[in-house]
């Protein structure tokens, strides 16, 4: 049951608290200078009230002063930001998890978090080797952040559903969500199904998949691009565009979703998609477009005991 908020609108957590279901992605690997901050305060101005970030991203800083630069101009109030951020991998031992969100929460300039994340169900040390912490050592540590009110609530991202399987069946408080990559190109439908059965809400990013420019455009699959006939088509039909389409098929899934932008025409553009839904037949069409691809496939990985692809 889908709630109108704003521009926004949230779905709810198995905790009882709610989060929008478009948000701004933060993520990049390189960016100018403020570039992070002006996006979060354009996103906050248009009607965002979803933020996604990390310890990894190392632009914790930039995000807390856009999210309180708002705040201090009367645009939000604290409470009305649904702020993200993440547990990095070489931080999983369990004496480790509180320090570290404390450290984010001194970068971003915040009391609390409303949601904290492990990143990656798998641990490395510093140095980035491979560590053999246990990702249920690590959730005993999440399950402190929010005893401590550090963090609302508390969830993983990556985890494959063996891993949610096991981490279920092992823990006090169950994840809230789950974030990994799905879009036309990676649909994740097993896993949501899962996630819906256990009131676990399942977060998208790279939403877009392949259809921006990627890295490696020949091992993508060769549909959907920007022009695809078949979301041309739909685009044409609600007077939007190809990116507005798959957006809105992923939240009429049952996703979240959190693109990133740093353009405010295109931040707005992302937003701008509660005035219409897909037909179940157009959301089935879309679903052709899997070809299992992942643009995130983190292969440094793979001989990790907890890789998750």
């Amino acid at each position: 049951m889908y709630l109108t908020m704003a521009k926004s609108t949230t779905v709810k957590l198995n905790d009882g608290r709610e989060i929008p279901v478009l948000g701004l992605g933060t993520y990049a690997r390189q960016g100018k200078s403020d570039e992070c901050r002006l996006s979060v305060e354009s996103a906050i101005s248009c009607g965002y009230r979803h933020i996604d970030t990390a310890s990894f991203y190392n632009n914790e800083d930039e995000v807390g002063l856009g999210i309180n630069n708002m705040i201090k101009e009367g645009v939000v109030t604290r409470e009305e930001v649904f702020l993200t951020t993440k547990l990095w991998n070489d931080q999983h031992e369990e004496a480790k998890v509180v320090p570290a969100l404390e450290e984010s929460l001194k970068k971003l300039g915040l009391s609390y978090v409303d949601l904290y994340l492990i990143h990656w169900p798998l641990a490395t040390n510093a140095d980035g080797s491979s560590s053999d912490i246990d990702y249920l050592e690590t959730w005993r540590g999440m399950e402190k952040c929010k005893e401590l009110g550090l963090a609302k609530s508390i969830g993983v991202s990556n985890f494959n559903l063996q891993q949610l399987e096991r981490l279920l069946s092992n823990c006090k408080v169950i994840p809230v969500v789950n974030q990994v990559e799905a879009n036309p190109n990676l649909t994740q439908k097993k896993l949501l199904e899962y996630c819906k059965s256990k009131k676990i809400v399942l977060t998208a990013y790279t939403p877009l998949g392949s259809m921006p420019e990627i890295r490696d455009r020949t091992k993508a699959p060769p549909a959907p691009t920007m022009d695809d006939p078949i979301l041309t088509a739909m685009a044409k039909k609600y007077n939007k565009v190809t990116t507005q389409i798959v957006l809105r098929y992923l939240i009429d899934c049952g996703m979240v979703a959190i693109p990133k932008s740093v353009t405010p025409a295109r931040i707005a553009q992302n937003i701008d998609i509660f005035d219409f839904a897909l037909t179940p037949e157009e959301v089935k069409k879309i679903d052709e477009f899997n070809a299992d691809f992942r643009v995130v496939a983190v292969a440094v990985w793979k001989d990790h005991k907890n890789f998750p692809f």
